[in-house]
């Protein structure tokens, strides 16, 4: 029985955060449009970080798209 709350409690809080977002985007899709541009400028931007960083570990620090 102490194995089940957790995964149930994990379920719920699944849905709570499903549900959460989906009446963020219908009701403000223009400010959860502006939020995803954002995440996706944040992974962009740690993507080059990570690419700067190997390459500079093999010796071609050249810059990317600059």
């Amino acid at each position: 029985m102490d194995g089940e709350v957790p995964v149930n409690l994990k379920k719920v809080l699944v849905l709570a955060v499903v549900a959460l977002v989906l009446f963020l985007l219908i009701t403000r899709p223009e400010e959860s449009a502006g939020a995803v541009q954002t995440v996706l400028g944040w992974l962009r931007d740690g993507a080059e970080s990570i690419i700067t960083f190997v390459r500079s570990l093999f010796g071609t620090a050249t810059p990317i798209n600059q």
